[in-house]
């Protein structure tokens, strides 16, 4: 089946099939899934054609997974989904899905020529970092060497900022990422497009400073139902913040088809409509799908 016409662009979707819950690659037990209230179905995973299908329903014609790599793989309860695994996926499927290529700051070098060869070789459009999996702040001189890398490969980095979760009950990981730690490495690296996700919360207006600041700092939707983004981030994305606003579920956080139903019900202006569930994605991440017209 063809990709919906001009479809919404999800720029935070995690894979999640049996395959991955069966070789390690899920970071998460099941007292997260309790407490975000997954769906029993899906607990054990979705198969990527069945996610398609979900895509379809929800009129999103695109998904960037994330190949993330979730703490030092020498501690206990570290995982990651291996680039070559999306690798897979976005390439059976290059008209509905492009990976972002995890970072794990403790890899040194080989951390560097793997962001590269993600980019170069694998066709990545992004890199995704979650600072709490190690226990670093946005500007921690260890990842530095990885924003010069994002800038040098011209692709956006994008990170969790705000609060985290714990996602396995005997590994409790504190929250490192405010919002404003982007403000120094916005200063730093001015040609690097930064995208706070999961909102700032929450830190929400924080986060919306940072992007009204700095040129290169946006903002994604994900991994909250939008019948509950705050009513400041959708006034921002429907007004002057419309060209720094995405759309993402974080799947399988949020259901595509649900997150789409509940974009709908805010009636945002058509134009910025348009721009926070497609046009900003393409542009930020330099992606070759066609715009919707405004």
């Amino acid at each position: 089946m063809p990709a919906p016409a001009l479809g919404a662009i999800d720029i935070v979707v995690n894979l999640r099939t049996p395959k991955e819950f069966e070789s390690g690659a899920v970071a998460s037990d099941s007292s997260f899934q309790e407490k975000v209230r997954q769906d029993s179905a899906i607990r054990r995973g979705v198969e990527v054609a069945d996610y398609i299908k979900m895509m379809d329903e929800a009129g999103i014609a695109r998904s960037i997974l994330c190949a993330a790599r979730c703490g030092d793989l020498r501690i206990k309860g570290s995982t990651e989904l291996k680039y070559e695994r999306v690798f897979e996926v976005c390439q059976a499927h290059p008209d509905r899905f492009s990976g972002a290529a995890g970072i794990d700051p403790t890899r040194g070098m080989q951390g560097l020529r793997d962001l590269e060869r993600a980019v170069k070789e694998y066709g990545f459009v992004a890199a995704h970092w979650y600072p709490h999996w190690f226990s670093m702040p946005p500007d921690a001189p260890q990842i530095y060497p990885y924003y010069a890398k994002c800038c040098e490969l011209d692709i956006p980095i994008m990170m969790q900022v705000g609060q985290n979760l714990i996602y396995q009950k005997d590994r409790r990981l504190p929250t490192v990422a405010k919002p404003i730690l982007l403000d120094q490495v916005a200063i730093d690296f001015p040609e690097l497009r930064l995208i706070g996700i999961h909102l700032g919360t929450p830190w929400v207006d924080e986060m919306i400073s940072m992007c009204w600041k700095h040129e290169n700092v946006y903002m994604a939707g994900d991994a909250y139902a939008p019948k509950y983004w705050p009513p400041q981030a959708i006034h921002y994305a429907n007004s002057y913040g419309q060209d720094k606003f995405m759309f993402g579920t974080d799947w399988p956080v949020v259901d595509p088809r649900r997150a789409m139903k509940e974009v709908d019900e805010h009636n945002f202006r058509p134009a910025a409509k348009a721009k926070i569930l497609r046009n900003n994605a393409i542009r930020i991440f330099k992606l070759k799908d066609a715009p919707s017209p405004l």
